[in-house]
């Protein structure tokens, strides 16, 4: 390791110890690297502006964030807990399915984790809390669960950044994270079975059969987004970019024009947060292209790419390695910086041995968003505990068995490509 490198890794990981922004200590890291080896400081700016201006899908980002916002913020959220407490609430433990469901559902329109544990996932606690029906760390650990499932359904903030450090096709990758999300979604309503009847809560007051029309009716709108969305895109009508301006403009006519539950004022604010959330992972995303430069630089791919193919590793021993790595590393980083900064160190070794990109691709969100509910650190507890004002301490405890569920699901995919490259290969996918 040069001394510029050493440099450089100790100057981020010293930042972010004591709580810089990752962005901020990826863009300063990289600086301290260009100085030490005499190179044009000016180089940083230069590459931040090359990657994003050469990177036409990074506009997805701030479209889907938009389109999260906007449906959190209008009735959209109520409509459609309203079908699916009719649709699965008269079963044993309703409300975690409720819970459950609705974040299947939603993660089809926001793309994000903690937009479903910020927006729907909030009401939902308040539902299963209210009358102490379910303990409040049971509550907000499923639902912290269940948000795992929103950047693995398309579409997917993740799977775009994905798509941009891989060159792999969106599309399908958006196809590939259907059947895992909803594995997700299985496993997560079994293991709430499970402890619901050997808990022994209530059931609910189920819905008459008679309403689930009106109310599928009333959610009709909404449940449309996903598919209008795979549809542009596989239509051939869309690149996926357009697809994420469609979902924006979609949200805007249905929240504002169809159910009138927007005004001047509130759609000014969405604007506003959203903004600050794309500036949020607009600095990581450029703090990552200068630290890619870094790493090429220093040739660490096809170092580490020699070292394992040097050691004959299997491609399946490869998998489990790096998917413990990022269930490790999803501890304590967010998932667009380990798909921005570590993942790009993988790829050229995924290629040697064979291994599927989009496949990798689906694993490394998977990890990702697990490692979002992992105590300690686990930054969806933090979420959920700052909407909500649960104690940490009551998730943590009842987190685990959700924790187990998931990681077997994940087990599943890694053993199972063909299960995830399904959708894709039906679709026109060669890999």
């Amino acid at each position: 390791m040069s001394f510029e490198l050493a440099a450089c890794l100790v100057t981020l990981f010293a930042l972010a110890g004591i709580g810089t922004p990752v962005g901020f200590s990826i863009i300063i890291a990289s600086l301290i690297y260009l100085g030490f080896a005499g190179l044009d400081i000016a180089l940083a700016g230069e590459k931040i502006l090359q990657g994003l201006l050469r990177s036409f899908v990074l506009l997805a980002v701030p479209l889907f964030i938009v389109a999260a916002n906007i449906m959190n913020a209008g009735t959209i959220s109520e409509r459609l807990l309203n079908f699916c407490v009719a649709a699965v609430g008269r079963f044993r433990g309703g409300l975690g399915h409720v819970n459950v469901v609705a974040s299947l559902i939603f993660s089809g329109m926001s793309g994000s984790a903690v937009a479903d544990a910020a927006g729907i996932g909030k009401i939902t606690i308040e539902m299963m809390t209210k009358d102490g029906r379910y303990g409040r760390g049971y509550a907000a650990a499923i639902t912290a669960a269940s948000a795992t499932i929103g950047p693995i359904i398309p579409p997917s903030i993740p799977m775009v950044l994905y798509a941009l450090v891989s060159n792999q096709s969106i599309g399908s990758l958006f196809l590939a994270g259907i059947i895992p999300g909803l594995m997700m979604g299985a496993v997560l309503m079994v293991m709430n079975s499970y402890l619901a009847a050997k808990r022994g809560y209530a059931l609910e007051e189920p819905v008459p059969l008679r309403e689930l029309p009106r109310k599928t009716a009333n959610a009709f709108p909404a449940l449309l987004m996903p598919v209008i969305l795979l549809y542009g895109i596989y239509g051939g009508v869309t690149t996926p970019t357009e697809a994420a301006a469609v979902a924006a403009l979609y949200a805007l006519l249905l929240a504002g024009l169809f159910y009138r539950a927007l005004t001047f004022k509130s759609l000014y604010n969405i604007f506003v947060e959203s903004a600050r959330s794309s500036a949020a992972v607009g600095l990581v995303i450029g703090g990552a292209l200068i630290l890619n430069f870094v790493v090429v630089s220093e040739n660490i791919p096809n170092i580490m790419s020699k070292a394992l193919v040097g050691l004959d590793i299997s491609p399946l021993l490869f998998l489990l390695l790096v998917n413990l790595l990022a269930l490790l590393l999803g501890c304590i980083l967010d998932a667009t910086t380990i798909i921005l900064v570590i993942v790009p160190l993988f790829i050229p070794t995924c290629r040697d041995l064979g291994i599927d990109l989009v496949h990798f691709g689906v694993l490394v969100v998977v990890n990702s968003m697990i490692g979002l509910i992992t105590p300690p650190y686990g930054i969806l507890l933090f979420v959920i505990n700052a909407v909500t004002g649960i104690p940490l301490k009551e998730m943590i405890r009842e987190i685990w068995p959700f924790l187990c569920v998931l990681v077997c699901a994940l087990l599943v995919m890694i053993f199972a490509p063909d299960l995830v490259l399904w959708l894709p290969r039906l679709f026109g996918y060669k890999g």
